[in-house]
């Protein structure tokens, strides 16, 4: 079985500049002109609002942060035996898609 997502541990990794940028997340800040700095603070600072602890190959997590009066949304992995960070994606949630807080999904 597979380690739960560590934030503490996955944070560590963040500070210590073991960060893997998959190639969709460098293609994605460009197209949605998000700075890789945001997305750092976003993991350091923001809040974790949802795990997903079965996928694979690591876990991975949803991350949250108001960035200027503007909402921004990390999906990031960690692979505990290897102690890296790996940034999938990061977006601007859509109050189509989430509540006013962008934190909860809408329920249809």
């Amino acid at each position: 079985m597979m380690p739960p997502f560590s934030e503490d541990a996955f944070r560590q990794a963040i500070q210590s500049s073991r960060i893997i940028w998959r190639k969709h997340v460098t293609i994605r800040l460009l197209e949605r002109n998000i700075a890789r700095q945001d997305v750092l603070r976003c993991l350091l600072e923001g809040e974790c609002i949802h795990s997903y602890p079965e996928d694979t190959p690591f876990p991975s997590a949803l991350f949250f942060i108001m960035m200027q009066e503007q909402p921004l949304h990390v999906v990031a992995a960690f692979d505990a035996a290897q102690e890296e960070a790996f940034i999938i994606t990061a977006y601007i949630p859509s109050s189509s898609i989430f509540e006013l807080d962008y934190k909860t999904r809408k329920t249809s």
